[in-house]
């Protein structure tokens, strides 16, 4: 689910919220067991994650809900909206990055809601972010393995992120 609008951050050079959908339906369609929301996208306003988890719970109550944060947002999850339901809403799913350590994260959430409820990802830590991406494509550079191919290749054929040249597959 793409963010409609972000009420903590702009993202310079953002192409908007129905080509980020478009990114994420390219990076889904292959595989069955995705699929893409545009309930942030289509909400009027700030998106608050609080809110579109009470939607999502409304929706569906009786499903398990996570909130799949890389390491950067998960130790950041003190300062958002409403954390405490965030946390009351899902389990948050944590892909470690490198400057945000589990021990650092696990403590930010217990001081948040007194109990573990965040899970960690048990994998070879990939350091790959949007922004890491944002800025390959705004230089011309590759973003092959970085990001699906369907994806990489809209990114060049729609000069997002002020590329260059085509960031694509064949670069």
């Amino acid at each position: 689910m793409p963010v409609g609008r972000a009420p903590h951050r702009t993202i310079d050079q953002d192409p908007g919220a129905e080509v980020r959908l478009t990114m994420c339906e390219h990076a889904t369609t292959a595989d069955a067991r995705f699929g893409v929301s545009r309930l942030e996208v289509d909400k009027p306003g700030l998106s608050y994650t609080v809110e579109t988890l009470r939607e999502v719970r409304s929706q569906s109550p009786s499903d398990e809900l996570f909130l799949i944060l890389g390491g950067d947002q998960a130790a950041a999850l003190p300062a958002w909206h409403e954390p405490e339901e965030v946390l009351g809403l899902a389990t948050v799913a944590v892909a470690e990055r490198a400057e945000h350590r589990r021990a650092e994260i696990a403590e930010g959430v217990r001081s948040i809601c007194g109990d573990d409820r965040a899970v960690f990802f048990e994998m070879p830590r990939i350091d790959v972010s949007s922004t890491l991406v944002r800025q390959r494509a705004a230089a011309g550079q590759p973003i092959r393995y970085l990001v699906p191919d369907k994806v990489a290749n809209y990114i060049g054929a729609q000069s997002l992120y002020a590329a260059s040249a085509p960031a694509g597959v064949g670069a």
